[in-house]
């Protein structure tokens, strides 16, 4: 694979990661695991649902027929021959001229087409003369109700045979309720992707440890750890590389089992920036410069196990922001086809600047920005400084503002129309 050095475009950048990346296999997963993942298999349902007729609400099983005609000035009283409750079918058939108490969810006796609800009767009358429900022999009913009111039919959400779910449903909270209701205890799912991430730098501390002189914590990996948790994908972070040949391949090593490999730092052009060099020893390095701000330095490649596979390898940046701004655009879009998903979009809209962007060097820009809904449209104002060593700005964000190759090298003056990517999260920002 020859290594491209000249920038080229985020979308080509992002091409050709996702070339290198293939959806993972399959496997059945327990029915709570499967939520957020994607369904391998078509899924049928083996019987009806509900299984029988039910009734929708507590009140009395008759025959509509028996109460045609009831109104306030012409009641029906029909006599309680018994109770249904939920799990407990009726023995016997309901016969014309009767009445059966019935609990919400109880199925219907055979003979049953109409269910009265408590409120259309006079129980509540009988009781407060001193009668209980369970002494109730005899009902009134005082309004007029429909053929079939009531009555969940057999069937009337699933009906057996047909198909639920088609391969390729990504399976959210009501998903897994449906297929409960089937009775499917594992499910068929695309495997969860595992995503190794490795910092680099002589410089970092894990939290909890004392720093030394010259020493900063290491917040990349945990903010990547944590933008690979939001994917739906599961994160091994491992220990900190030093900037030694030596140390960097044995540490990669023990990524290799991963179905994606995340480094951050080591992929600029200084004397210790090694993750490229290595990279390119230990496998194939497709390219290591993108135009996009921040985040030019971001190298991708492809390190072989012992078994001839091979694991894509991300070099993100290890400035914190252009670390996460990088991962977004490119690891993002890779995790999801991993996962067998539609790629990734995040909501666009149109935006007046509250602010004045400077004119930059010809690179696509992403800016932290706070969009806002206003009577006149939407406004984007950016976080403060937008160094991209600064991670609050990120946190601040609920949006990146957009500028073109073209617009950079001019700037954008306070009331320039700009496009914003609404971050995930913060889509009810456009409701």
């Amino acid at each position: 694979m020859p290594v491209t050095e000249v920038l080229i475009s985020v979308s080509e950048a992002r091409e050709r990661i996702l070339a290198h990346v293939t959806t993972l296999p399959t496997e059945n997963a327990p029915l709570l695991q499967a939520l957020n993942r994607v369904l391998a298999k078509d899924v049928y349902a083996p019987f009806n649902v509900p299984p029988m007729a039910n009734s929708a609400m507590d009140g009395y099983a008759v025959r509509w027929d028996d109460i045609r005609g009831t109104g306030p000035t012409t009641p029906v009283s029909l006599p309680v021959v018994g109770q249904v409750a939920a799990g407990h079918p009726s023995a016997v058939p309901l016969r014309s001229g009767q009445a059966m108490r019935i609990m919400t969810g109880a199925p219907v006796p055979d003979g049953c087409d109409t269910v009265v609800q408590f409120e259309e009767t006079d129980e509540m009358e009988r009781r407060a003369r001193g009668a209980s429900s369970a002494d109730l022999t005899e009902i009134g009913i005082l309004n007029p109700m429909t053929r079939g009111a009531n009555v969940r039919e057999a069937g009337g959400d699933v009906v057996s045979g047909t198909r639920i779910f088609t391969a390729g449903t990504l399976l959210r909270a009501a998903h897994v309720g449906v297929l409960a209701s089937i009775g499917l205890a594992t499910v068929p799912v695309i495997r969860r992707p595992l995503v190794a991430i490795m910092a680099t730098g002589d410089e970092l501390k894990e939290p909890g440890e004392l720093l030394g002189p010259g020493q900063i914590y290491n917040s990349n990996s945990y903010a990547i750890a944590a933008q690979v948790l939001a994917t739906g994908a599961e994160p091994l972070v491992l220990p900190i590389a030093r900037d030694t040949i030596a140390d960097l391949t044995t540490k990669l090593e023990a990524g290799l089992r991963a179905d994606l490999f995340i480094t951050s730092a080591g992929v600029s052009t200084g004397e210790y920036d090694l993750v490229k060099d290595v990279l390119g020893q230990q496998g194939t390095m497709d390219f290591w410069r993108v135009r996009m701000r921040p985040g030019k330095p971001l190298a991708f490649g492809l390190l072989p196990r012992r078994d001839g596979t091979i694991v894509p390898h991300l070099g993100l940046p290890g400035n914190p922001v252009s670390s996460m701004v990088a991962f977004d655009q490119f690891a993002r879009p890779a995790i999801y086809k991993l996962a067998g998903r539609p790629a990734p979009t995040h909501p666009e809209v149109d935006a007046e600047l509250d602010d004045t962007i400077g004119p930059g060097d010809g690179r696509r820009a992403f800016a932290r920005a706070v969009l806002t809904k206003q009577l006149d449209g939407y406004h984007v104002r950016l976080t403060g400084p937008q160094g991209s060593n600064l991670l609050t700005s990120m946190a601040a964000a609920n949006c990146l503002l957009v500028v073109p190759e073209e617009q950079d090298i001019q700037g954008i003056a306070a009331g320039g129309r700009v496009t914003v990517q609404v971050l995930e999260g913060f889509e009810d920002l456009l409701a």
